[in-house]
């Protein structure tokens, strides 16, 4: 939403101070990414329960009760979007993660990847406490370690390296929402759901920004319940994508004004992201080249031998998703046909770097490794610039080691790194790695799915939504 309000400005000629006060203006936090090491810029958007606005001030009175979300602090990341652009920064899709997705978490083991963010900070800021660290340096650190625990476990999930991170709280929905003068949607049928707030008639409407929280915050009451409200969320923001890239908004100051205002106070960066820079570089992405879609479900009624229900997802299925996105799927699969890896494993030494924060990790792969024959070499912490996915260097990337090591861990990346020995390969482990070796490390595992007896409920796919419509698109 940051970069669109960018695009906005820069687009319609409002004078470079209004542009400076933007970026001078804009939370920021200190995350290290960037890198697209992938051969695409991935862009992690998350959506929090947060009661304070981006620069952590407590919303008012009146803004809480306009929420309908109480007072309660909250630090749930309920709206997990993954946006792939490829590199000719042709086109880009936004990739909807279910929150109740089940998937590895460093630290933690597995869990709905919505609890990520949340578990974590709690976790991490009590520890601090415990050490006599003061409640508000103990706050801003705790925060910054459950964003990278969400960042690692997207990565992991989704087999991308997360160049940049924006997050928003409950608040930038309503004001993003009025700063555009409202946001049209379309229902098939009539809802009344008071947990929500969500009261609407079917048919089109516009809903101004608390009626729009509402809309895309409601859960009970539909037929796919939380794929039905990813879907609300996506023809939301395709709808408001549009609406912001209109002739109404880009001719209208006031609007610009309200809108630049919105995304000050609502949005959170990664300080690394040049907003207006890549603001530039996408100002001629048309709306329908903008789609959404959400990754591929195994069981939408999965649940744990411990009472919980899930998402369950095949980590295996949404990589090959996502690396479709980037428009080289062909290409990847050609090439990895071509030279599938043949390498004797007694003739490849493996030193093993822990960079995920699981004590004991890079011994446990280590020793994975071994009984798939490959000769174990040092194992320890990584001293080298810290990842966020897990990475195997070699001297020579396309070398039939590095490629056969990479392979037998789940396919990880393969990078160039000319301080490994050329009769070596150096596996780094990130926070998320889920691979050989994890099930002693995490604790439980995808193997604590119960078996209910009955056929797995994949997720029928959702309508194919963009935001180049002329008018809104109907749903549940």
């Amino acid at each position: 939403m940051a970069a669109v309000a960018a695009v906005v400005l820069i687009v319609t000629g409002i004078a470079w101070r209004s542009v400076d006060a933007l970026e001078s203006n804009l939370a920021t936090a200190r995350l290290g990414l960037g890198g697209m090491k992938d051969g695409a810029l991935d862009l992690l958007l998350v959506g929090t329960d947060s009661r304070t606005d981006a620069h952590g001030n407590p919303l008012s009175q009146q803004e809480l009760d306009s929420l309908r979300a109480g007072e309660a602090e909250a630090d749930n990341t309920d709206t997990i979007v993954l946006v792939r652009i490829p590199s000719n920064g042709e086109s880009a899709t936004a990739i909807s993660i279910p929150r109740d997705s089940y998937v590895a978490v460093p630290g933690i083991g597995m869990s709905k990847v919505n609890a990520a963010f949340g578990a974590t900070k709690l976790t991490e800021k009590q520890k601090l406490l415990d050490e006599g660290v003061d409640d508000a340096t103990a706050e801003e650190e705790a925060t910054q370690a459950g964003r990278e625990a969400l960042i690692s476990s997207v990565a992991n999930l989704t087999g991308v390296t997360v160049d940049h991170y924006a997050e928003i709280g409950l608040l930038g929905f309503v004001l993003l929402t009025d700063a555009v003068g409202g946001v049209d949607v379309c229902l098939n049928d009539a809802v009344d759901e008071p947990l929500s707030g969500a009261n609407f008639p079917a048919g089109e409407q516009t809903l101004s920004g608390a009626q729009a929280l509402s809309f895309v915050r409601q859960r009970h009451g539909l037929p796919r319940g939380d794929l039905d409200r990813i879907v609300r969320q996506q023809v939301y923001m395709a709808s408001l994508v549009h609406e912001v890239l209109s002739a109404k908004t880009l001719s209208n100051p006031g609007k610009l004004g309200q809108l630049s205002s919105a995304v000050q106070r609502s949005v959170v960066l990664d300080e690394d992201w040049d907003v207006i820079g890549f603001a530039k570089e996408l100002q001629n992405l048309a709306g329908g080249q903008v789609q959404f879609q959400t990754i591929p479900v195994v069981d939408i009624n999965a649940m744990t031998d411990y009472g919980e229900s899930i998402v369950q997802v095949d980590p295996t299925a949404v990589r090959s998703f996502v690396s479709g996105l980037a428009g080289n799927e062909s290409e990847e699969s050609e090439s990895e046909s071509e030279s599938e890896p043949t390498v004797d494993p007694s003739t490849v030494t493996v030193d093993v770097a822990n960079d995920s924060g699981v004590g004991g990790l890079a011994g446990r792969v280590s020793d994975a490794l071994a009984t798939k024959g490959y000769a174990p070499g040092t194992v320890g912490n990584n001293t080298g610039d810290t990842v966020s996915v897990s990475e195997v260097h070699a001297a020579d990337p396309k070398s039939e080691s590095a490629k056969s090591v990479a392979a037998a861990l789940g396919d990880l990346p393969v990078v160039q790194d000319s301080t490994v020995a050329r009769d070596t390969v150096l596996v780094v482990l990130a926070a998320g790695y889920d691979g050989p070796g994890t099930d002693a490390a995490s604790g439980y595992t995808e193997s604590d799915i119960l078996d209910l007896g009955t056929s797995p409920t994949p997720a029928p796919p959702g309508p194919p939504i963009d935001a180049g419509r002329t008018g809104p698109q109907c749903v549940n």
